[in-house]
């Protein structure tokens, strides 16, 4: 067996960006396989609602176009998860379609695995009533009717599919929704070394170089990994490591850190150690993992809100700034009670409209500790509803309402707020919410997921 491999991950996300010449030092290393990330729930439920990506194509290509020469050029893997943001079927394609692409551009020729990770919806009924799905903390509520009004569903594959696609000779795996880890983990794990210190490495790994002391830009990070430990150091000489910079990375989208759970079980670094090895690199050490008791695969699924307009406007009159929680409350009262007038009692169970004060809690809402306010405040209008051409009629009569609201001290007509567009209300089109926190148990690692092989 191996006494050691070596890991590069190019970046935190794919199309965030990486220096090409930190690529090349990185490559000069010797890493087994290249790896990246390509999606996230961070940007929120939009993408893998719309199908959208959140970066460019040409961002994306850029990046795996060097991936791909790299790893083709090494001959090892390029591995790539959460394809396109959302990880879908169709944004999953999109990705592959941009590898064939530049597959033709470069001459190259390689085996091309995708796994595919949106799920069937008959498939997750018969798994509810079989007792199968389970809410995880602060779930909604789930039943088929969920299942029924999702966009899409997917659910974040473990190392298993990875595994599959290398033992078959894969060269290049694009992966459609993820765990972030197991694109790191699957590898190190299939050729036997010790899981707990391949789980930590990963967690540090899937963000790129976000471990270092200060990120000033999107590069890569490297690992070398033993049984007993592994040491991240920055290819990119203007990085650096230190023991507080990569055990903080453990909190990193992660409600502790000390626990991290993967679907094949929890890795716990509560013991772990981090130690300077240079003025660069820290060796990590004291980790364990424990296979979990059943195997479960988490869902993302989303489902749309509506439709959004917005106006964004700015006050800066102090007489409304002193008084600007009883404005905005009666400024909402009557913007409802003229859309009553306007469209009628009916549309009001229709839509939904916030305002969001920026200047005054606007982050954190209730949570937010200052209670001070500034010489201006900007305002957020946002009305949801059923379809487009509803938020934004509603909203121009919002609109109207807000320019002109009274204040007591004033007999006449006021001008309350600036508008920096015209038109001021503003088309967002479609909105999506989250509408599952839920894990399931499938017979077998790779039954909510499919493999599919072809010859770039």
């Amino acid at each position: 067996m191996e006494s050691e491999i070596r890991i590069l991950s190019a970046t935190g996300v794919l199309g965030s960006g990486f220096r090409e010449e930190t690529l090349k030092r990185a490559m000069a290393l010797g890493p087994a396989f290249i790896g990246a990330d390509s999606g996230s729930t961070d940007p929120g439920p939009y993408y893998l609602g719309s199908g959208d990506n959140l970066f460019s194509d040409s961002a994306c290509k850029r990046d795996l176009r060097l991936m791909l020469l790299a790893g083709r050029a090494a001959k090892i893997p390029v591995i790539v998860g959460s394809a396109c943001t959302g990880g879908a079927d169709a944004q999953l394609e999109q990705l592959a379609g941009i590898a064939r692409e530049i597959a033709r551009e470069e001459k190259l020729s390689f085996k091309l695995a995708t796994i595919r990770s949106e799920q069937d919806k008959s498939y997750l009924k018969q798994k509810l009533r079989q007792g199968k799905i389970t809410p995880l903390a602060n779930a909604p509520a789930f039943d088929e009717a969920v299942i029924d009004r999702s966009a899409h569903i997917v659910g974040m594959c473990g190392i298993e599919p990875y595994v599959e696609a290398l033992q078959n000779g894969a060269e290049v795996i694009l992966a459609g929704r993820s765990s972030d880890t197991s694109i790191f983990a699957a590898l190190p794990v299939m050729r036997g070394f010790n899981p707990a210190t391949v789980w930590h490495m990963a967690k540090i790994l899937e963000c790129g170089a976000a471990c270092v002391v200060l990120r000033k830009y999107p590069d890569c990070m490297f690992a070398t990994v033993t049984n007993d430990y592994f040491i991240v150091e920055p290819p990119n000489p203007e990085y650096r490591c230190d023991p507080v910079s990569v055990a903080s990375h453990n909190l990193y989208e992660n409600s502790t850190p000390y626990e991290l759970v993967e679907p094949s079980g929890i890795l716990n670094t509560f013991s772990a150690k981090y130690e300077a090895v240079s003025d660069r690199a820290v060796r990590v050490s004291g980790s364990t993992f424990k296979p979990a008791a059943r195997y479960t695969i988490k869902l993302e699924g989303v489902e749309l809100a509506g439709y959004q307009s917005i106006i964004v406007g700015a006050v800066r009159d102090p007489i409304i700034l002193r008084q600007l929680d009883n404005w905005l409350d009666g400024l909402v009262k009557a913007s409802k009670d003229r859309i009553r007038a306007v469209f009628g009692a009916d549309v009001e169970s229709q839509y939904r409209l916030d305002v969001r004060v920026f200047g005054k809690n606007a982050a954190m809402g209730p949570l937010e500790p200052e209670t001070g306010i500034g010489h201006e405040v900007g305002l957020l209008f946002q009305m949801t509803a059923p379809s487009q051409a509803l938020a934004t009629s509603l909203m121009k009569s919002v609109g109207h309402m807000a320019v002109h609201y009274p204040v007591p001290e004033w007999s006449g007509l006021i001008t309350s707020i600036a508008f920096p567009y015209s038109p001021p209300e503003i088309a967002r089109g479609p909105s999506y919410r989250f509408n599952m926190n839920h894990v399931v148990e499938p017979a077998s690692p790779l039954e909510m997921f499919r493999v599919g092989y072809e010859t770039v």
